[in-house]
């Protein structure tokens, strides 16, 4: 028969442990016994010490009084007198004690016994004083009488010593019963601690499993609990539990702080819920819960909550039917969006806003495009009409106002036309094509060449990669760039423009760059011209914004804007640097 079975269930597990329950409660009481004999024992020999320290007490003051009454006789001194005269009234007290601890009649006999010996004694003593104190000494007197108190204190000794040898044979009696019981008394608690040990070892290895798995299971539970309402708090959302079959609702502690209250401050009902529901939005969770209900399904339910200090909060509510058991509940998640609410409604109005303003500018583009430049086409064409008969019949003031009247006109068209590109530059479709970047570079030299040659400009360029770009935009920074190093170039000194190409890692530049997963491409274009002072590196690249005066050097103040834009659109950036009298260096940088 195999009873590893019935040796590993729990049934035989709880019998070994009543059955050892039992014995050690029997263990306990014959140890409780034996415990209380050994202090009644302790407390015999007690008494006994107390007994003979009172006799030895007694003895001592009697010799103290006979020692000064003979003082006193020799010398006369009465101040040997005071052991005397207080001897009497402690002896007595002793005695009393004497009389309180002693209960058998043998000693209670020899207790009186000896306080008529003690009488006697101290009569003697008074005897002898008044002898001593009379006007005639009577010598032989006080002899005989000093020699019967001699005789008397004698009986005392032999009485006392009768006394201590009588509590002394119980003393020693008393110390046998205490050796015999402090002999078995650690022999008993060690066996009442082994049979404890061996029961605690036993269900210890039962439990032990089963222990450790309730511990880690109600760590678990705590910490996911402590997590839940963490979460709660940090993602501004409370829970709700709904028993279908007892109709108990139960609202989290972050729900109640969510509605503006404190912690569970009102029962958790559904007409309690709806006092805090926009009256407006009241229909929407009623519905909803009937609903649910009818179709045992649940949808989001957005409506908005007065807090109790008046706020209007928006919500939304989530809902999913869980069995646990043989209970059917309903879990229910309440979301506080007011933020995503308000950005949303923000967001709507900027749109329209955005709209707006995409509207005015392409009005403006189309004034721009044709509105602005019919009247300017025609006070250029008005100008060229003037022959060269008319002019030289011109004053000089005449002359000098048409020629103001050209460039000014020759101005308007290029900020057109530059405003023109900038929107362009804005709003035009980002169409990404893998492209030379050499070939874009040649058609913005080819652009340029009559101002290159007008100025024996000479450009160095080392070889550009192919990049994934959008084409037009690029040709266009390559043309702004050098036409601003060709702008700038000093007078009388043939303009000396490099473009050069390098691949470098994002620590090179780690204010600029903030992506620090991304390599990147930097395209440079330095020049010897006039240059600029560093502080002015960012403002270059403002829209209309010029470091000089237009009677100095022409332009519209938009190029360097366009640049800014066209790396922008690559998801790159552009960055200036600048040294008076030497030249500067405008560097493109350009994600790989």
């Amino acid at each position: 028969m195999n009873l590893k079975p019935f040796i590993r269930s729990s049934f035989f597990l709880k019998c070994i442990f009543v059955l050892s329950l039992f014995l050690l409660l029997y263990i306990s009481s014959i140890s409780y016994k034996h415990s209380q004999t050994l202090t009644k024992t302790s407390e015999l020999i007690i008494h006994s010490y107390k007994i003979q320290f009172q006799l030895e007490h007694i003895l001592s003051m009697l010799k103290d009084a006979e020692t000064g009454q003979r003082g006193y006789i020799i010398t006369k001194d009465t101040i040997l007198l005071t052991p005397y005269k207080t001897a009497e009234g402690k002896i007595y007290k002793s005695y009393l004690r004497l009389k309180s601890l002693t209960s058998d009649d043998q000693q209670n006999n020899n207790l009186d016994t000896l306080l008529q010996l003690i009488n006697l004694r101290f009569e003697l003593m008074a005897y002898s004083l008044k002898i001593v104190t009379a006007n005639t000494i009577n010598e032989a007197l006080l002899d005989k009488n000093l020699l019967h108190g001699k005789e008397v204190m004698d009986k005392i000794r032999v009485h006392i010593n009768k006394m201590d040898e009588s509590e002394l044979y119980k003393l020693n009696e008393h110390q046998k019963s205490y050796e015999k019981e402090s002999s078995f008394s650690p022999m008993s608690t060690f066996l009442v601690m082994i049979f404890a040990l061996l029961v605690f070892i036993l269900s210890y290895i039962k439990m032990n499993k089963d222990l450790i798995r309730i511990k880690r299971s109600n760590e678990d539970l705590v910490i996911t609990n402590e997590s839940m309402k963490h979460a709660e708090v940090i993602g501004e959302f409370g829970i709700s539990i709904w028993n279908m079959d007892s109709k108990e609702l139960q609202f989290s502690d972050n729900l109640f702080r969510l509605l503006g209250c404190e912690p569970q401050s009102f029962t958790a009902t559904v007409e309690n819920y709806l006092k805090y529901v926009h009256p407006a939005d009241r229909h929407i969770i009623s519905s909803g819960a009937d609903k649910a209900l009818n179709e045992n399904n649940v949808y989001p339910r957005y409506y908005r909550i007065i807090r109790t200090d008046g706020e209007i909060r928006y919500f939304a509510s989530m809902g999913k039917f869980i069995s646990e058991g043989s209970s059917k509940l309903h879990l229910g998640i309440g979301k506080d969006i007011t933020a995503q609410q308000l950005n949303k409604m923000t967001l709507e109005e900027r749109n329209t806003e955005l709209e707006q303003t995409i509207k005015e500018l392409e009005s403006f583009n189309r004034v721009a495009s044709h509105d602005l430049q019919e009247p300017l086409r025609k006070i250029q064409t008005f100008i060229s009409r003037v022959s060269r008969k008319d002019k030289e019949n011109m004053s000089d003031t005449g002359k000098e106002y048409l020629s103001k009247i050209e460039s000014s006109a020759i101005r308007m068209r290029k900020l057109i036309d530059d405003l023109l590109l900038f929107s362009s530059t804005n709003k035009s479709e980002k169409v990404f094509k893998t492209t030379d970047l050499n070939l874009l570079l040649a058609n913005a030299q080819q652009e340029l060449a009559h101002v290159i040659e007008e100025k024996n400009a000479v450009i160095h360029s080392t070889q550009l990669p192919v990049l994934k770009v959008i084409s037009f935009q690029i040709q266009q920074l390559f043309v702004n760039l050098i036409e601003n190093a060709l702008k700038y170039s000093k007078p009388g000194i043939p303009p000396l423009i490099s473009i050069k190409y390098e691949e470098l890692a994002v620590d090179n530049y780690p204010v600029f760059i903030k992506d620090t997963q991304t390599k990147y491409y930097k395209i440079s274009v330095s020049d010897n011209g006039m240059g600029f002072d560093q502080q002015f590196s960012e403002k270059i690249f403002i829209l209309f914004n010029r470091l000089h005066l237009k009677s100095d050097f022409p332009g519209t103040g938009i190029g360097l804007s366009i640049c800014k834009k066209i790396a922008e659109n690559h998801n790159g950036f552009i960055i200036a640097e600048g040294k008076p009298g030497i030249g500067a260096t405008f560097s493109v940088f350009l994600p790989v």
